[in-house]
């Protein structure tokens, strides 16, 4: 199983979520930005790490929003869903197709990596009317 952490970014009453390079695994699905755990590294330090190697942007780990299990057919992955927080830098598009800011109501509006729909059901639940 692959650790893997994301990064659930709140500007006022909408969340980033960032479209996947077309050449890799899920090509152009839609997904939280983060990433692999690398061997030494707290699931916090390889959050930071990923924000900044991905997005040009240093976060600020909070607290555990979800945590999900997903067996895709080429991996099985753990990924914990952490709040966060742009502490510093402008986002820049270094690994990713495209960024979009949406509210919870526009969820069914994009793909995502299949891995993100529960968490999306949890989102839309906690922060829907």
């Amino acid at each position: 199983m692959v650790e893997v952490v994301a990064a659930l970014i709140w500007q006022e009453n909408k969340f980033m979520i960032c479209q996947r390079p077309k050449h890799k695994a899920r090509g152009l699905l839609w997904e939280f930005v983060g990433g692999k755990v690398e061997v030494g590294e707290s699931k916090q330090q390889a959050l930071v790490r990923e924000c900044n190697e991905e997005l040009n942007i240093t976060v600020e780990v909070g607290d555990v929003f979800t945590e999900v299990i997903h067996e895709y057919p080429d991996i099985t992955v753990r990924l914990t869903l952490f709040n966060a927080t742009i502490k510093s830098g402008s986002i820049k598009l270094v690994e990713h197709n495209d960024i979009k800011w949406i509210t919870p109501s526009e969820v069914d509006l994009y793909d995502f990596c299949p891995a993100d729909v529960e968490i999306l059901q949890k989102i839309k639940s906690e922060f829907l009317n």
